[in-house]
């Protein structure tokens, strides 16, 4: 049997099949992205990534020949032992010398490596998650659509029918096939009339003949053809009906161990780059603080080094500052987002918990606390005795079930952590 395919073979062919493939190996294929994810580095995170999936599940069907059935001839070279019509013993032990044994550490079996793209990564990462929003419209419908002018067409309604591009194009053609105008119609018609009123009947003939050819010429080329005519055009253009920001706060103070930072830095980057991706109309504002608060930009806020004292609601003070006078809230849907390792100076817990419970939250959709760990030791969830950050914003939580607590003590439970925080119709607590 002979099998020939002769379906068309376009541009980008290869691109739909790796797309079945990713669809079809989509578990392991996320699973070796959570892995891969453990041993970036904090710049990495919006990369492509080289991951190994286990060739279980992965091969396709395929057409072969079936040894056990149908006529085959050989042809054996330097055989002298054997002639046509002997019968050969099967080999003891299987139907050939090739065969596959077990590893006594593990899977003999090779696994199927290959290379995610930025975006193939990033979509696989990202896909079962999502801002929350408790109160306000999702962020999926905070587009409204206009039209905007977009050119012409050569089709469209009657309500849209552009007269003056219309009329320039059958100008343009008109003068281009030299139809003649009415007027020169006339003028050659009246001297065909006037040589005839003098006798000379040859050149009225001329004129006459030229006058009826003119005509059938005027008569040929319309005043104005299909091909002339156009419509105005017009584009949905998506605007944002609402808009959103993110604010996310970081502690730098001399506390925050260099372990603590990166912690804190793999939150951010993954947040910052989920918001990115996403969302097309969020603002991300980044604060640094330490016993004084700051906004910074993206690079500084990621890899500038700094020390000092702390004093978690001066960071709260700055974001009620910036909320108040850059993000109205009848406009803007407001996120927030701190790290810290719940170190305070200790008059100030009672000042955060009046700022975060009476003033932020209220503020808020959605606001997630990660208190980071050294990684020393395991995770902070194995330590007995709660920080004072922690402790504080403890009394608030109940209240608010907008407000998220984690704790996050190994790059290992980075994923897990902001699954939790993020994932769609996840259960905050």
């Amino acid at each position: 049997m002979n099998i020939v395919d002769r379906r068309p073979n376009p541009k980008g062919k290869s691109l739909s099949n790796r797309q079945r493939f990713l669809a079809r190996a989509r578990v392991e294929v996320k699973h070796a992205v959570q892995e891969a994810l453990r041993k970036r580095k904090v710049a990495d995170v919006g990369h492509g990534e080289r991951v190994a999936i286990p060739t279980r599940g992965i091969s396709e069907p395929i057409f072969h020949h079936n040894r056990r059935t149908g006529r085959t001839d050989h042809v054996v070279p330097g055989n002298k032992e054997y002639v046509r019509g002997d019968e050969i013993p099967r080999p003891q032990g299987g139907e050939g010398g090739g065969g596959r044994e077990g590893s006594p550490d593990g899977s003999g079996e090779d696994a199927f490596e290959f290379t995610l793209s930025k975006d193939e990564f990033l979509d696989m990462f990202f896909e079962d998650l999502e801002l929350p929003d408790l109160v306000k419209k999702s962020l999926k419908d905070t587009n409204a659509v206009d039209l905007q002018r977009a050119g012409y067409t050569v089709t469209g309604t009657p309500s849209n029918l552009s007269i003056p591009r219309t009329m320039r194009l059958s100008m343009a053609r008109r003068i281009s096939l030299r139809r003649p105008k009415p007027a020169e119609l006339e003028a050659l018609k009246a001297q065909a009339e006037e040589a005839r009123a003098r006798g000379d009947e040859e050149e009225a003939e001329r004129l006459f003949c030229e006058f009826e050819r003119q005509e059938r010429r005027n008569k040929i080329i319309p005043y104005i053809d299909p091909i002339d005519v156009r419509y105005r055009r017009y584009e949905r253009v998506p605007r944002p009906n609402t808009e959103a920001v993110m604010f996310c706060l970081m502690d730098v103070s001399g506390s925050m161990t260099e372990a603590m930072k990166d912690l804190a830095k793999r939150f951010f980057m993954l947040l910052h780059v989920f918001l990115t991706r996403r969302y097309r109309h969020v603002d991300v504002v980044f604060i640094r603080h330490t016993s004084t608060a700051e906004e910074v930009d993206e690079e500084t806020f990621f890899y500038s080094r700094e020390t000092g004292g702390t004093v978690v609601s001066t960071a709260l003070d700055k974001m009620l500052e910036i909320a108040r006078a850059r993000y109205p809230t009848d406009r803007w849907n407001i996120y927030g987002a701190q790290a810290s390792d719940g170190d305070n100076y200790g008059a100030d817990s009672s000042r955060c918990v009046q700022l975060l419970g009476g003033e932020v939250l209220p503020l808020c959709q959605y606001f997630a606390y990660v208190e980071v760990g050294d990684g020393m030791g395991g995770s902070l969830t194995g330590l007995t005795r709660d920080s004072d950050l922690w402790r504080a914003y403890s009394e608030v939580a109940p209240a608010h079930p907008h407000f998220a607590m984690r704790r996050v003590g190994d790059p290992a439970q980075i994923f897990s952590v902001f699954h939790e925080l993020f994932a769609k119709g996840g259960v905050r607590a």
